[in-house]
């Protein structure tokens, strides 16, 4: 995975996918939307695979540079 295609799905795992969860959740109960629940757990789920795989790249990441960290 490329530096930009990490830092993009960081930012979306860390910022956009939260916040668009939480503005469905709200306007969904401000204007009563059917499904609510279903489409923010449906965005959380999704948040947590693209987290899922940040974390795991950076693991990878960190263990194939082990060595110029240390110096």
């Amino acid at each position: 995975m490329s530096n930009k295609t990490y830092d993009i799905l960081k930012y979306i795992a860390l910022v956009a996918m939260p916040a668009l969860a939480t503005l469905i959740s709200a306007i969904a109960v401000i204007w009563q939307v059917p499904h609510c629940d279903q489409v923010v757990a449906t965005v959380t789920a999704i948040n947590t695979f693209i987290g899922a795989l940040v974390v795991y790249n950076k693991s990878k990441w960190d263990k194939e540079h082990k060595d110029e960290k240390e110096n």
